[in-house]
């Protein structure tokens, strides 16, 4: 399975693509959509179109972005939502699924725990990955998202699974708790 990771961002956008085949993960592709310093439709078309790009040149099974975080500066916050907006609107014009997760949960997948810095994550997306080099913080970002994507897509189709056999015998999960 090919998965293609997005780290959005409004100036820079980090795309990882990796291939997963049981256990291992496997480095593909990574790399960066830089927009033009211009007007915010245009950086959007330009994120838009570049992702549409990434799709059909590595052909991933899936994709995975990173949600966005409340920043201190609602403008900022909401600049970057666009930005992910863009991104998503190609992936999903491309049929592909689209699993988001938070910068705590990716950092907890790369590198083990929530208050990782950013080189902790270049540094451990090297490893995993086994690249000779290291990559930049974006695309080392975007790479950690598929890498998450990899390891919870098991953990969440199992899970999926799980649900009907529950719920005939009767049970429900709430709040994290089996309920009967």
């Amino acid at each position: 399975m090919k998965i293609l990771g997005i780290d959005p961002g409004l100036r820079t956008t980090g795309f990882g693509v990796i291939h997963k085949q049981g256990n291992k993960l496997s480095y593909i592709a990574s790399g960066t959509i830089k927009t033009p310093d211009a007007d915010l439709p245009q950086r959007l078309k330009t994120i838009l179109s570049g992702v549409s790009e990434i799709i059909r040149t590595y052909t991933p099974d899936c994709a995975a972005i990173e949600k966005v975080f409340v920043n201190v500066n609602p403008q900022s916050t909401l600049l970057l939502g666009q930005a992910r907006g863009a991104a998503i609107c190609a992936l999903v014009s491309a049929d592909l699924a689209v699993a988001e997760y938070t910068a705590l949960q990716i950092k907890q997948a790369v590198v083990g725990h929530g208050k990782a810095q950013k080189q902790q994550v270049q540094d451990m997306v090297q490893r995993l990955l086994l690249l000779s080099g290291m990559p930049s913080t974006d695309a080392a970002d975007a790479l950690g998202v598929a890498i998450c994507h990899a390891h919870s897509g098991d953990v969440l189709s199992t899970l999926g699974g799980l649900a009907p056999s529950l719920a005939k015998k009767g049970l429900r999960v709430r709040r994290g708790r089996l309920i009967g």
